[in-house]
């Protein structure tokens, strides 16, 4: 399997190659040059695996530069840092389950990448025979952050560096961050939101003068985020095995069709169901759920992709993005692979503020797409929780207020998967607010409270956070962004 750029498909890079650069040098994203296949005996076949060997099946055939012991060696090592399960699937209501995907270290979906990602990059730098040190850029609107400093903490040969806006993560999002501790690592605080963060990062990996520097001092540059192939790769197979076990457990026969939701604001976690889609998992409808940083349900809807609009801080700071940089790989597909158009509708974003897409395309696309606002967010948590049983936090609220608009106006009774992205105590204020009408504004306290009314055990790792010391104590203009990794770089003070 070789890999393009969505802005050049004439040039061919290798899995380890893609992984390593983390975005093309022309400032595209790396995808597949094909799609493999699956089919029901791949299904079948899955049935009796473990979540490792499921995801290095998945990944064998996108990665055959790794054999399927060394991807198995790898997901064993990633998933064993898992509180059982890595992604259970739980019935909810009849032919509606939820997908929990944060039963990871850090208590996001971003994990069941990230824990994989290190893996995989010490050993494409290994198979590439790169000797240099791997620095590897995040901008973060509050989970990616966290989930690759502690992947990456301690890593051989790699050093991260995260920016996040300041004060737009939710007080565990920061804490989680601010504390973490590993020689290789940095945090920095950013004035502005995260589109400001992750244009700058993405800056840097094309501005020659900073790999020129990093050179100089033995380093090269990568990336965390879900614009790395190797980060979004690991994705796919999370909805590949959740069709699995639908089928394990006798709720769907194999080959039936199956709706995912998916709270989304970088697009990455969506495009990853799109992909198994694509290698031919039977899926009728991917349902975009936006919150009040809609631009995604509006661009699905109207064919124009415009942020030029107000941006709002809301209780699921981690789609609180207007520039879904994942998208991009999707267009490329849907537009029949044009690289031109992908240079000409990005130019246009970053001149303009917007582009167009051709709607037709869209609306025969399996996406639908809507939003929830923070009032429908909180009705949506006291509601599941009412009604099923079930605590959601606020970002997998926007994907349940947004499904349950979906099924009033299709009366689509496909059996329908909500993707959870995170625990609900990473946001116990909003979330007990939501359930209670009372805010709590001390976060201990009010996880506590939480604990008594939801009957869900507190992470104990989450709640003693508050006796670790701060670490990470840097805020920066955004304009300080690339002086800053000059000065991570050069640092000898860390070892």
């Amino acid at each position: 399997m070789k890999y393009i750029s969505t802005r050049n498909a004439e040039v061919l890079y290798s899995a380890p190659e893609a992984i390593v650069k983390g975005i093309a040098d022309d400032g595209g994203l790396f995808v597949p040059s094909s799609f493999p296949t699956i089919d029901s005996k791949f299904i079948e076949e899955l049935e009796e695996l473990s979540y490792p060997e499921r995801v290095a099946k998945v990944l064998h055939l996108y990665m055959d530069e790794f054999s399927y012991d060394e991807l198995c060696s790898y997901a064993e090592k990633a998933y064993s840092r898992f509180d059982g399960d890595p992604c259970p699937v739980v019935k909810i209501e009849d032919a509606l389950f939820v997908m929990e995907l944060w039963h990871g270290p850090t208590f996001a979906f971003k994990d069941m990448a990230l824990t994989m990602l290190p893996h995989l990059m010490v050993a494409s730098k290994k198979k590439l025979g790169i000797d240099e040190k791997t620095l590897v850029l995040v901008a973060t609107s509050g989970d990616t952050g966290k989930a690759a400093l502690e992947g990456f903490k301690n890593v051989d040969g790699t050093e991260v560096m995260v920016f996040f806006p300041r004060h737009g993560v939710s007080n565990m999002q920061f804490l989680q961050m601010a504390t973490q501790e590993g020689q290789n690592l940095s945090v920095v605080g950013i004035n502005g939101n995260f589109d400001d963060a992750q244009r700058a990062v993405k800056e840097m990996f094309v501005n020659e003068g900073l790999k020129a520097n990093l050179k100089a001092t033995g380093r090269a540059m990568s990336s965390a985020n879900s614009i790395n192939w190797g980060r979004l790769a690991p994705q796919i197979a999370y909805y590949v095995s959740s069709y699995a076990d639908l089928v394990a457990c006798g709720e769907i026969e194999n080959g039936d069709k199956i709706n995912f939701v998916v709270p989304t604001g970088n697009f990455g976690n969506i495009l990853a169901g799109y992909y198994a889609y694509r290698m031919g998992l039977p899926v009728s409808k991917l349902i975009v759920a936006s919150n009040a940083n809609n631009v995604l349900a509006d661009f699905f809807n109207e064919g124009k992709y415009s942020i030029n609009r107000s941006f709002y801080k809301t209780a699921s700071p981690s789609m609180d993005i207007l520039v879904s940089s994942n998208l991009e790989r999707l267009l490329f597909e849907l537009s029949g692979r044009d690289a031109d158009l992908m240079k000409k509708i990005y130019a246009d974003l970053k001149e303009k503020g917007e582009f167009t897409f051709d709607i037709d395309l869209l609306n025969g696309s399996i996406f639908e797409a809507g939003w929830a606002d923070e009032a429908e967010t909180k009705e949506a948590i006291y509601n599941y929780f009412d009604l099923d049983d079930v605590t959601f936090d606020p970002h997998t609220a926007v994907a349940g207020s947004v499904y349950n608009d979906y099924s009033i106006d299709t009366e689509d009774e496909t059996p329908t998967i909500i993707v959870s992205t995170a625990s609900p105590y990473k946001f116990p204020v909003d979330v007990l607010e939501a359930l209670t009408g009372k805010r709590e504004k001390d976060v201990f306290k009010a996880m506590l409270k939480l604990q008594n009314e939801s009957g869900m055990d507190c992470p104990g790792e989450l709640y003693y956070i508050n006796e670790k010391k701060i670490i990470h104590k840097k805020v920066v203009k955004i304009e300080d962004a690339m002086q800053a990794v000059l000065d991570f770089a050069l640092d000898t003070t860390r070892g």
